[in-house]
């Protein structure tokens, strides 16, 4: 146990006056909007500072007591879980050094016969393993953890993403939830890094079968992404705060949320020239070896790098096969293998189907690599070559980080004057509209009057116009429920899911009217317009620069294409070209022939 030093300490007085209970947090199904599970969290005595989990858990390790107090925290939540009438699955925290002590001082079986004991059906049960301390008997954690789902024991990942979780511990005990790090899941219509980071973990996660649960779910428009991105599970404040008593529901809040048809509008996600050029690969400069490189040399390798997951076997500078560290140590430390087989060539235990990656590979041919069925890339990881020939190696996890940089980076551009978004990500989220039932305005703006300005001053305050039409468009709409697009040239969508679209409408319009002025000189403002050229070639009077909004109700069911939506909408711009407000607004009666007849 702890020397009498730490029997003293502070941390060993609460537990053994028993004043550590649990308070338990809600985990929210976000398809269904119902309470899912709860996660079991350690307090101290309220109106102290042990109350919070993280000063006890400083305690423990001041006091050299992290095992004894994991294991006390799991006696405390099964004790009080098991109290309360059929309250569903609990999550509950316990490091894998934890779970291994627990194993040895119960047994595997006694351990299951323990959760029963205290009233806890071991399907019931879900342990959140932690990486607080990574376990040094990783064969002995697997079994374990095979054991405890053969019983019906779920196991789950902490806070992936934090820097400590590790992708070849989710592939080796296969759990069946993994949670995602708060960092990853705020701001996720303003942070496209993090929107991409989500993305890249659900397609790990669709090829392992687990399921995500989201941390750290605070504000609506985060909660509204997460259920739009169908990721199965969440929890956080906005959910609902840990109490002593398990909670029936999530909060009216969250649920109101989770059942509206409204759609989050999520980043664009636009190209440059050459999107899928990976770069920035993070590549592990690691000496290789010659096919006939006795094993001895290997072995002197693993042991002068611990930290290097494997070595390439090189022939004439490129790469032919490549020899897993775990496997080949594990081979070594057989009995009489140094022996007999030291001086021999290491080919023999080498791979000679590795996984090769140039620097300059496509994107879309590393995702194969994410979602195929075969995952001993994300495992054993891979060689890095430049034009073929071996520049060193690469894990399972700079992959994923490497593919998710050059997807961000593509994600920055979109359309080069606004970044705006262009045509493919407008339709698609009309298609996301229309596959969700919404109800939403489908805005066409155009600039009238634009050409014979372009023309008299130029493309530079042309360039100039256009942005300001953007940034007008932008300013009165919401971004997290109304999508500004740029079309191209001078046309613009909106979709708006605001209730009060036609004010919003109204405020682009005349605010525009007032800021396109400052572009034109003093003469042309104090004239009301430019002589210009028509598209004929005749010259003639133009008004001063404005905006038309063609605008179209969209029910739900109405319109079942994006190309239905797009062309209402571009009849009703055309019909606000000629309305003296600048505005159209398309009645429904009207609309249904036009929809009829594309």
């Amino acid at each position: 146990m702890s020397d009498n030093k730490s029997n003293k300490g502070q941390l060993q007085q609460l537990m053994s006056a028993g004043l550590l209970n649990c308070v338990f947090q809600p985990i929210s199904d976000l398809q269904a909007g119902v309470v899912f599970a709860h996660e079991a969290l350690i307090r101290g005595p309220k109106d102290t500072n042990f109350h919070n989990p993280d000063k006890l858990f400083k305690l423990a390790e001041e006091e050299g007591l992290i095992l004894e107090f994991e294991l006390h925290c799991l006696h405390q939540a099964l004790n009080q879980w098991g109290q309360f009438p059929e309250p569903g699955r609990l999550f509950v925290n316990l490091s894998a050094n934890a779970l291994l002590q627990a194993s040895s001082i119960h047994g595997s079986a006694s351990l299951v016969n323990l959760i029963r004991s205290y009233g806890v059906l071991p399907r019931m049960l879900i342990l959140e393993i932690t990486e607080h301390e990574r376990t040094s008997d990783m064969d002995r954690f697997r079994k374990e953890a095979h054991y405890l789902n053969s019983e019906g024991i779920s196991l789950a990942l902490d806070d992936f993403g934090d820097g400590r979780s590790s992708l070849k511990l989710w592939s080796e005990i296969k759990p069946a939830f993994v949670k995602i790090d708060k960092y990853f899941t705020k701001e996720l219509g303003s942070r496209t890094e993090n929107l991409q980071m989500v993305h890249a973990l659900k397609c790990i996660a669709e090829v392992f079968g687990t399921q995500l649960v989201a941390e750290g779910i605070e504000s609506g428009n985060d909660l509204r992404i997460l259920r739009d991105l169908q990721l199965a599970y969440g929890q956080g404040y906005l959910l609902g705060y840990p109490t002593s008593v398990p909670a029936r529901t999530i909060t009216a809040e969250s649920a109101k949320i989770l059942k509206d048809k409204q759609i989050a509008v999520l980043p664009h996600l636009q190209q440059n020239a050459r999107p899928n050029i990976l770069r920035g690969l993070k590549v592990i400069k690691a000496r290789a070896v010659s096919p006939d490189a006795p094993n001895s040399e290997v072995e002197s390798l693993f042991q002068a790098c611990p930290d290097l997951h494997a070595v390439a076997v090189v022939e004439d500078e490129r790469p032919i096969a490549m020899i897993n560290r775990d496997q080949f140590m594990s081979q070594y430390a057989t009995m009489y293998f140094r022996e007999l087989n030291g001086r021999r060539p290491c080919k023999k235990f080498a791979n000679y189907s590795p996984r090769l990656i140039e620097l300059n590979e496509d994107v879309d041919n590393l995702l194969g690599i994410l979602t195929s069925e075969d995952q001993r890339y994300l495992i054993e990881g891979f060689i890095v070559t430049d034009n073929g020939r071996y520049v060193g190696l690469g894990t399972g996890e700079q992959l994923v980080r490497a593919v998710t940089e050059a997807r961000i980076e593509a994600a920055r551009h979109a359309n080069p004057l606004t970044s705006l978004p262009g045509n493919i990500p407008i339709s698609l989220h009309i298609q996301r509209l229309l596959n969700n039932g919404t109800e939403f305005v489908a805005c066409y703006i155009d600039l009238n009057h634009f050409k014979p300005f372009n023309d008299h001053y130029g493309y530079w305050r042309g360039d100039e116009m256009i942005r300001l039409a953007a940034q007008t468009c932008l300013r009165y709409c919401d971004p997290c429920c109304d999508f500004v697009g740029h079309v191209g040239g001078d046309d613009f969508v909106i979709l708006f899911q605001s209730a009060d679209w036609q004010p919003r409408c109204e405020r682009i319009i005349d605010d525009f009217a007032v800021k396109a002025l400052t572009l034109f000189d003093e003469i042309a403002r104090l004239a009301g317009g430019i002589e210009a050229e028509d598209r004929h070639g005749v010259v003639r009077f133009f008004p001063c620069t404005t905006l038309s909004v063609g605008a179209v109700l969209v029910k739900p069911n109405e319109f079942e294409k994006v190309e239905q939506v797009a062309n209402a909408a571009a009849i009703a711009k055309h019909r606000a070209k000629n309305s003296s407000s600048g505005l159209y607004i398309a009645k429904r009666e009207a609309a249904i022939p036009e929809k009829a007849a594309i």
